[in-house]
Formats: C-alpha cells, structure tokens, sequence
C-alpha cells in the first residue's frame, strides 16, 4: 500500500497499541475516515479500504484493547454504528447499534477486557451503551443518567473490583459503580459542561481525578469526585479539551493539558506548567492528543490538527 495524502480535516480521535514504543502502531480517527500508521506516527494510511467504501466514512472515536499485542482489537465509532478488527485494523466488520442510529463521541475498554469482554460507548445525545460480549451486541444503560449528552469517559483502573466508570456531560459528571447499569450525579467541580476527565492509575488509593472543563479550566478531586479543588489557575483557564496523566503516575506526577490555545506539562502534580508544542497553529483547530509514552518531551507526542492532520511532536 502506498503513502497516503491526508485530505485537511478535522482529528477526532487518536488511539495508540499499548507496546507503541515497540510495535509504533496508532490509529487517528478523522472526517475524512479512520486512518493507521505503523510507525508511532509518522506516515498515515487508510485503514478501512476493505469495506469498500465509495465515499468517507467519518469516524469520531476510536479505542485499541489493553490487550492489543495479543488481541490484535481496534473499535472505531462511525455514524450510526461501530467497526471492530481483530486483527490490528487491517479487515473491519460492522456492528449496529440500535435504533435510532447514535452519534458515538467515546470508546472505551475494560482494563479486565481480556476476561470480562466489555466495553463502553458514549453517545452525543443518546447516553452510554454497554457491550459485554466484545461489541457483538449493544444495549443502552441510562437510568439515572439525567444528561444524555456524553462529552467524555473513563473507566476505573480498577473496575473488575469496583465496577465504576464516569461520564462528563453538558451539565457535569455522573458515576456508574455497577458497570454501567445505572447512574447517579456527583459533585461538580463547576458549572460548565465536563470536556475532559482522567483518572489515576492508582485510582483505587489515592482516589485521584481530573477533570477539564467548557470554560472554567482544570479541577482535581482526590476523593474520588466527593469534592474538587481547581488546578492550575495561574496557567489554565478557558476551554480544556484533554487530559492525559502519565503512564507512570503517581510514582512520575507529570500532567498534560489540551487548551483551545496550546498544550501545557506539569512534572509536579500540577504546581507548575510549562508550555509544549507551541509550534502548532491552534487557530486551525486542535480537537485531541495522545501521549502513548509520557507527557514530557522527549516521548513523542501525537496531535490531532485539522490542517496538518494527526501530528507527530518529539
């Protein structure tokens, strides 16, 4: 297959194999379709022309399985249903949702994918669907989940034991603690919808969140949502479009936050920020980022730009 030239649209999603320092294979999500490169970002390719399309496919979620050196599973969210591959994105089968057809804004796995088979869908107006059977079959669980409008997900680290995950929504944060089967509100750090929200890999313990907002920056929670205090005041403000702690955190406290102006690192919990990639001409649109090996540099830095495309940083 030959080198593809990536028309200038919009990056939705980025997805990355867990072994990315090793296999370098990562997925962006796009208007255009869904693309894959196997070289930690560097050249694109498309990787649905097994479908046979006659005409793009936007795709706006895309999620690779913990597992992915094993199992080889890429989902991407497409209009009106899902694509799976089991086999690292080369051949893709659809998967409907029912009806009506949902606009999917979030994927997400199961850290326990590998024995539960379950994984979560967030939707921009019709709540969260939940598959257990490795996306075979879908069904909406939304009782007490008062917004329907899903901006974001996470999953607990630890969910095999504690069953929880969180929304963000357009009015503020919902937690599910029997996987997914029903919901009940948090405290909100503020009043503005939730863009963006993170959890600790120790999240267990420490009980540690965070979440970005519409307008009113960055909130941290170590309490597991029960209060919120804000982050990053003198640095953050506005729109915070992603949050990405380090792989290592907390024994490596480093942050990462996505603005609708630029990209800020914390190496310390958030006390300090400095600026990264600020070569980027975020007027033309930075939708989402992805640190498959760390925040700070020099681990490589993946950003989706709607006139470059999805970016590689070092």
């Amino acid at each position: 297959m030959t080198q593809t030239s990536i028309e200038q649209d919009l990056v939705f999603s980025l997805a990355a194999s867990p072994k990315f320092a090793e296999d370098g294979i990562c997925f962006a999500g796009r208007r255009s379709g869904l693309y894959r490169s196997a070289d930690g970002g560097k050249l694109w390719h498309p990787a649905c022309e097994s479908l046979n399309l006659t005409e793009p496919l936007a795709t706006t979620a895309v999620a690779v399985s913990p597992d992915f050196p094993r199992d080889q599973t890429v989902f991407a969210g497409v209009p009106g249903g899902i694509l799976r591959s089991v086999d690292g994105g080369q051949t893709w089968h659809v998967l409907l949702l029912p009806e009506p057809p949902p606009h999917i804004t979030h994927l997400a796995f199961s850290p326990n994918y590998s024995a539960d088979g379950t994984l979560f869908a967030g939707t921009l107006e019709d709540g969260v669907f939940l598959s257990t059977d490795r996306g075979a079959s879908w069904v909406a669980w939304n009782f007490g989940l008062f917004d329907m409008h899903i901006l974001c997900l996470a999953v607990s680290p630890n969910f095999a034991a504690d069953r929880t995950l969180y929304v963000g929504t357009e009015i503020g944060i919902f937690c599910s603690e029997n996987g997914g089967r029903s919901w009940h509100e948090i405290t909100t750090p503020a009043t503005d919808p939730v863009l963006s929200l993170a959890l600790s890999p120790g999240f267990a313990g420490d009980g540690m969140m965070l979440a970005g907002t519409e307008s009113r920056g960055l909130y941290i929670s170590e309490n597991k949502g029960d209060t919120w205090l804000p982050l990053g005041q003198d640095s953050i403000d506005g729109t915070v479009n992603a949050v990405i702690l380090s792989p290592e955190f907390p024994a490596r406290p480093e942050l990462l936050v996505l603005l609708s102006n630029g990209i800020l690192v914390s190496a310390d919990k958030g006390q300090t920020w400095q600026g990264r990639a600020s070569h980027l001409n975020f007027e033309q649109g930075v939708l989402c980022a992805l640190a498959p090996q760390g925040v700070l540099a020099p681990s490589p830095l993946l950003v989706g730009t709607a006139q470059d495309g999805p970016t590689r940083v070092v």
